[in-house]
């Protein structure tokens, strides 16, 4: 039987050199470092939505970097499905950033402004060798309108998007490569409400169709409150709370969640965002 989560995550470590300034050189200091990410555990289940929340600065999108290795860990374990991503050579890292997609939080830099949308999306599946993809017009018009957009937009420009639909192409094509897990970092938070509601129903919805576990980072618990299963909080590179949303939303166990959720509109797990029409 397979094991009941997809991704698992033990003693993850991240830091970082500091700069040095020209006097600090010049008397021979050594360099110092900053501890982005200091010794995260978490799982991510089958068809689970695991939010991920915390400040700017609190280590979330290292955390997200170092899981496909856009940012190699000093220490940790990261084991995807059975496969341990830290040791995995070239061919096998392929596999699983083919498996475990990431979407960034500007689709527009994420995106080649010379390429159409329908290129786009068709050469990732090409690169995959995804089926479907020998058919270039019929398998972007497929994953277009998957995440709600016209097969008109697969001539279009990024730069002729709106950002909302700028957003839904970097999902389609995550979604062309076949995926089973979505690292959607701070996905929303550029869009305004409305959009923020639509592309909400949309994870939701991609969740129930496809069976895809998503790590959601967001600072905007209003935001996680919507869509996640579970959610940990991040501060100053550790997890300080983890558990069942609506539990770590309504009662909160650590100093610095309820500081947070003082900071931020107070969220309402039972109530979800209606997509404007």
């Amino acid at each position: 039987m397979p094991e009941a989560n997809l991704l698992t995550v033990a003693g993850l470590t991240k830091t970082f050199p500091l700069r040095r300034t020209l006097g600090a050189r010049m008397r021979r200091e050594p360099a110092g470092s900053h501890l982005a990410v200091d010794d995260v555990s978490f799982e991510l289940g089958r068809g689970e939505i695991l939010g991920i929340a915390g400040q700017s600065g609190s280590g979330k999108t290292t955390v997200a970097r170092c899981l496909i290795r856009l940012v190699e860990p000093d220490s940790g374990q990261i084991m995807m499905d059975g496969e341990n991503v830290r040791v995995a050579n070239e061919p096998k890292l392929r596999l699983i950033r083919r498996d475990l997609q990431m979407i960034f939080q500007d689709p527009y830099t994420s995106l080649n402004p010379r390429m159409s949308i329908g290129d786009a999306i068709c050469e990732a599946g090409r690169v995959h060798n995804r089926p479907g993809s020998e058919d270039p017009v019929k398998f972007a018009t497929m994953q277009l309108e998957r995440v709600g957009l016209p097969a008109s937009s697969a001539s279009r420009r990024p730069s002729e998007l709106s950002g909302g639909q700028r957003q839904r192409v970097a999902i389609a094509r995550s979604l062309a490569v076949g995926p089973r897990a979505l690292i959607a970092d701070e996905a929303v938070s550029a869009l305004d409400v409305s959009v923020q509601a639509q592309l909400l129903n949309l994870f939701l919805d991609l969740r129930d169709e496809l069976g895809l576990s998503i790590l959601f980072i967001s600072h905007q618990l209003a935001v996680l409150a919507e869509v996640a299963d579970r959610m940990a909080i991040m501060h100053q590179g550790r997890i300080v709370e983890i558990g069942a949303a609506a539990d770590v939303l309504s009662r909160p166990k650590e100093d610095y969640t309820r500081r947070l959720l003082a900071a931020n509109p107070s969220p309402d797990p039972s109530q979800r965002l209606e997509a404007a029409i």
